[in-house]
């Protein structure tokens, strides 16, 4: 150490030791108040005994197991001479989504076939091309060009027909985004 540090070192020495609690009376003064105070801790209550609970409802559903469709199918009394789609067809996998929950993500020709590719609000990437099914409308891509696809959907009108409709969605539009024409 050099000479020069050692009068800081003592300075420092010196104002530590002075700075050792004194807890005398401290410790006294605990003691006396251990000993002059009365500790009066209220007893706990007395509970009326309940009556037990007869649970009334085990033959009904569980209230966490998912309910079973026990619906009548709907039967759609069909007009005559009126656009309805066909019911009995084989569903393809874009048809479980509807146009909000698809996004044009871009398109592609091969083998002299225009394709486009959506993907779904849950992360899959599906290609589609012109006559596929698309939507929970009955959907039909009509058409395939550059930047947009086009859907031709089938709206129910309330009174058992059908009405077409026709939707375009662009690379610009976002999952939730439809642009009518």
């Amino acid at each position: 150490m050099s000479i020069k540090r050692l009068p800081l070192a003592a300075i420092v020495m010196a104002t530590l030791s002075g700075c050792s609690p004194q807890l005398d009376d401290l410790v006294a003064y605990t003691e006396e108040v251990k000993s002059t105070t009365r500790v009066n801790i209220e007893p706990y209550p007395e509970f009326a005994p309940q009556p037990a609970f007869e649970y009334s409802a085990k033959d009904l559903r569980s209230p966490f197991v998912r309910p079973r469709d026990q619906s009548a199918p709907i039967v759609v009394a069909q007009q005559a001479n009126c656009l309805q789609p066909d019911l009995n067809r084989r569903k393809e996998p874009l048809e479980n989504y509807g146009l909000d929950a698809l996004n044009l993500t871009g398109n592609f020709k091969s083998q002299g076939r225009q394709f486009a590719l959506f993907k779904t609000n849950d992360g899959n990437l599906h290609k589609v091309s012109i006559g596929n099914r698309v939507g929970l409308f009955y959907g039909k891509v009509k058409s395939i060009s550059g930047q947009s696809v086009t859907i031709e959907q089938l709206l129910p009108d309330g009174a058992g027909c059908w009405q077409r409709k026709e939707t375009t969605l662009t690379m610009s539009s976002a999952a939730g985004d439809e642009e009518n024409v």
